[in-house]
């Protein structure tokens, strides 16, 4: 099933994707809640006649996210990072974080920040939904954890994530440039991962493209370590990298401006579509 929120005459409400149509699910104060209340949907509603929040919303902690977990993204970063970074993907998950405050829907507006940052970059990626609580989840059991996955785009700052000793939490932190959605799509709804087309379109050129199978820590292996010590809750949000083609790595770099629309795809999930304003 696909799972939405959107912005009703009542606030915040989820409801159930058909088609073109929404089934609100009333009661439901979280996407997990209305994945547990889905057979209790109502009439449909056309889906143009409603305004789609992120589905994650609202978010309770920070979203988690997976660095360097494309072989060939790490690889085109390696000149940039000189010396100062590692010349082989690590052995582990590489984690950080971003505030919740970054975090908008699939077409809402990213902002520039244009004075504080001059190097806003695009970073397509499949979003984890976590629809069970758990620690120390072990790998083959870590499927069981998963409510289902979205789209993402992981804006980042890049002279602000370079500027702080190599730290990426404030360059991936500003607020309003995370798009997550259209909705969430369960596991069953999408079937195998390794097949799945991902890509990002910027102003219609295709800038990144990928599949999912290319993913160098697979979503088993992310959450259990992930989990290791640290307790998962249901409602978290996992980002999963990006394949090459961000725009730091191009010659000569580009970056995103003021009226460029970034188009965010997975196939089978769906496509976030966003201009960015000053």
């Amino acid at each position: 099933m696909k799972l939405a929120a959107f912005r009703g005459l009542s606030g915040l409400q989820y409801g159930l994707v058909e088609g073109e149509t929404i089934r609100p699910i009333t009661g439901a104060d979280s996407i997990v809640a209305a994945a547990s209340a889905a057979s209790e949907a109502e009439d449909p509603i056309p889906l143009a006649d409603v305004a789609l929040a992120a589905p994650v919303t609202p978010l309770r902690r920070n979203v988690f996210c997976v660095g360097w977990n494309y072989d060939d993204h790490f690889a085109e970063g390696v000149g940039s990072r000189g010396g100062s970074g590692p010349q082989e993907i690590p052995e582990l998950p590489t984690f950080f974080s971003k505030a919740t405050e970054t975090v908008i829907g699939p077409y809402d507006p990213v902002e520039l920040h244009a004075g504080v940052t001059d190097s806003l970059d695009w970073e397509v990626e499949l979003a984890v939904i976590i629809g069970q609580d758990g620690r120390d989840i072990a790998e083959a059991a870590a499927s069981d954890h998963v409510l289902g996955y979205a789209v993402a785009n992981d804006v980042s700052a890049r002279s602000v994530q370079r500027a702080h000793g190599g730290q990426w939490f404030r360059g991936k932190s500003l607020d309003r440039t995370c798009p997550i959605g259209p909705w969430v799509v369960t596991p069953d709804e999408l079937g195998p991962l390794a097949s799945v087309p991902i890509s990002c379109r910027v102003n219609g050129e295709t800038v990144q493209s990928a599949t999912l199978g290319d993913l160098h820590f697979g979503v088993e292996c992310v959450i259990a370590e992930l989990s290791r010590g640290l307790t998962l809750r249901a409602g978290d949000v996992v980002l999963t990298g990006t394949p090459s083609g961000v725009g730091f790595a191009r010659q000569p770099p580009r970056f995103l401006k003021a009226g460029d629309v970034v188009e965010s795809v997975i196939e089978g999930i769906g496509v976030l579509r966003n201009e960015v304003v000053g």
